[in-house]
């Protein structure tokens, strides 16, 4: 007979059917992470309302120079405001009403003091001139910076990827993600025969007297910090529309064919985003596919695409089941983060799975819809195989620090545990698109999270949500013969009071259980010869199983 650790099955028949992560965990934080991470009286006393970014970039000697205008409305009385921009760019003046402002510089962080305070409830202005050479990425996009890079003939081709390390790698702003501009003007200078592609909509391209031209790019809805982004290029440009939202692709010359071939999985990616998740949440600023020099990213609108015009992960299914071959990663994750890290943010880092674990799901949401439920959990099952249960999913808050790279495939396989939990399809899909269609351009914590699913469900989730994302080991349902021959169950788990069904069966009958098995020893009711018949539905559930009969 299987023992029951093989004895795994599917409800097919009775049920409807990438980033950069910061450095690993440490007790040992840092003023300048705390500068970075933390929300003081210099950051929660104003609040940005839009960034109007000009800046020149020359790519033989990797140098930038200009400035940004910041737009902030004052929340709280203060003379003095924090903003960000890496020691190893020089700022060469700031301005304000125009006078220049003293400042003082600590880490990354630019203290700038005001001779008089500031009154709430105005709106001001100050304007950041700087220059300097920014930092190159060494393995862009896991580490932020630079990627300077040419195409076959020759020609530059640069990006910029700056997720976890921050935007103040390469222009001076606010950096926290607890702030958003409602507005981004974005204004690259490059030299002629060359284009900048950023987000949103482009306004203008404007000739200057120095062989340069300046490519105005405007974004109409909020972004985060590290989603604004430049990419420089011999661009081909070719587009499409979907619906009422225009589809724009820049890719390189030499491969606009293979391009127009590849990209032909944006429309039925996006038949299925639009149905589960709701309407495509930047109609005003579009969807862009840009060729970039590195992998890929999730640059709001303006999506980095570096996969090589092939299916899979650099043509590699991290799932070993070879459902990832069946189509392009980058395309389908980094625009799943359209919906979840770009409409949806965390607002601190530490809450990153937030926008992780909701798109490392949509690839298998997006399996779905192409190939069915029993496809996406197999999907999901294999890409357990890459999961570390190595530290917490939610990093230290306030000091600028992510949790594990588990937040993405732990924390895909703990939202279809929730999909077990909930039992019932219909009810899973429209609580997916209603938590987007909630939060859509907000920034959230964890505990929103867990209260938006709490209220709309009939149970208390948090003990389960808690187990998962704080602590290293996954619940372990252990089993056990009583002297009478009774099958006992019971969750071991470092959460107190935990609680969560299980469904199982008998593997000679159809008849499927369920329980609502806690932390004590409960009696099931199973007709039992011997508890290697039992099978329980580990492929539903994340959970480990102990057999204490043995």
């Amino acid at each position: 007979m299987k023992r029951i650790y093989s004895l795994l099955f599917i409800f097919f028949t009775t049920f409807t059917m990438q980033s950069q992560v910061l450095s690993g965990h440490t007790d040992k934080f840092t003023r300048a992470d705390t500068l970075r991470g933390s929300l003081r009286p210099e950051r929660t006393s104003f609040d940005v309302l839009s960034y109007n970014l000009d800046i020149k970039l020359d790519p033989e000697k990797r140098y930038l120079s200009g400035f940004n205008e910041i737009e902030f409305d004052v929340t709280e009385k203060t003379s003095k405001i924090q903003l960000d921009l890496f020691q190893n760019m020089r700022i060469d003046s700031i301005v304000f009403n125009n006078q220049m402002l003293e400042y003082k510089r600590e880490d990354n962080a630019v203290f700038i003091s005001f001779e008089k305070p500031l009154k709430v409830g105005k709106t001001e202005r100050v304007i950041v001139y700087y220059s300097g050479k920014p930092v190159v990425a060494k393995n862009a996009p896991w580490d932020g910076g630079f990627v300077f890079s040419k195409d076959m003939n020759g020609k530059p081709f640069i990006g910029v990827a700056v997720q976890g390390t921050g935007a103040s790698l390469w222009f001076p702003n606010k950096d926290h993600q607890s702030d958003e501009p409602n507005t981004v003007n974005i204004k690259v200078s490059v030299p002629n025969g060359l284009m900048n592609v950023s987000n949103g909509r482009l306004i203008e391209e404007i000739p200057q007297d120095d062989g340069y031209t300046k490519w105005h790019w405007r974004v109409e809805q909020p972004i985060n910090n590290y989603n604004i982004t430049l990419n420089v290029a011999d661009y081909a440009h070719f587009e499409d529309k979907y619906k009422d939202l225009t589809l724009n692709y820049y890719v390189l010359k030499e491969n606009l064919e293979k391009a127009k071939e590849q990209f032909q999985q944006v429309k039925p990616m996006m038949d299925c985003f639009y149905e589960k998740f709701g309407t495509y949440p930047f109609q005003r600023d579009g969807y862009k596919l840009v060729e970039t020099p590195y992998l890929g990213m999730e640059h709001q609108s303006a999506v980095a695409y570096g996969n090589g015009y092939q299916n899979g992960y650099l043509g590699n299914d991290m799932s070993g089941t070879g459902i990832g071959l069946k189509w392009d990663f980058i395309i389908i994750h980094e625009s799943g983060h359209e919906w979840f890290g770009n409409s949806v943010s965390a607002a601190d880092i530490a809450d990153m799975w937030i926008h992780e674990s909701f798109t490392a799901y949509s690839e298998a949401v997006f399996v779905e819809c192409e190939y069915g439920k029993k496809e996406a959990i197999s999907y999901l099952y294999g890409l357990r195989n890459v999961i570390s249960n190595d530290r917490p999913i939610i990093g230290d808050y306030g000091v600028n620090h992510e949790g594990s790279g588990d937040m993405y495939y732990k924390g895909a396989n703990m939202l279809n545990t929730l999909r077990s939990v909930v039992n019932d399809d219909k009810k899973w899909w429209e609580l997916l698109k209603k938590f987007h269609e909630t939060f859509k351009y907000q920034t959230i914590h964890a505990d929103d999270v867990i209260e938006f699913y709490n209220n709309n469900t009939d149970f208390n989730l948090k003990p389960i949500f808690d187990q998962y994302l704080k602590y290293t080991s996954i619940p372990k349902l252990q089993l056990k013969f009583n002297s009478s021959n009774e099958l006992l169950m019971r969750w071991e788990t470092d959460v107190k009071d935990f609680a969560m069904p299980i469904d199982f069966q008998n593997s000679d009958e159809k008849l499927i259980q369920r329980e609502i098995i806690d932390n004590t020893w409960r009696r099931v009711d199973v007709e039992l010869n011997s508890i290697d018949e039992l099978a329980i539905n580990k492929y539903g559930y994340y959970i480990t199983i102990e057999n204490l009969s043995l």
